[in-house]
């Protein structure tokens, strides 16, 4: 059976409760995941691979992946920015 991946270009930041979240919103994400609950994920954001992530829900139905520090700094980029994502179903 394949993987099923979804891949999309989006900017980190997700706006949540007047906070902005250093954060990669999930475009289609419940259709994609089955659920509207958080899951377990792997992804990989430019060059970066997070395995085993969760997907946690936005409060707007749709899912998000933060992105630490430490994976800001990896990558080089931080909130505003733009980048390469590709989730994988678990």
């Amino acid at each position: 059976m394949p993987t099923e991946q979804l891949t999309f270009t989006t900017t980190i930041g997700v706006d949540v409760k007047g906070e902005t979240w250093s954060c990669v919103e999930i475009p289609g994400s419940a259709e994609f995941l089955g659920t509207r609950r958080t899951v377990r994920v792997d992804a990989t954001v430019d060059d970066v691979v997070l395995e085993n992530v969760g997907a946690m829900v936005t409060g707007t139905g749709g899912h998000m992946v933060s992105l630490s520090a430490k994976v800001r700094a990896a990558l080089g980029k931080d909130v505003g920015d733009s980048v390469d994502v590709t989730i994988t179903r678990r």
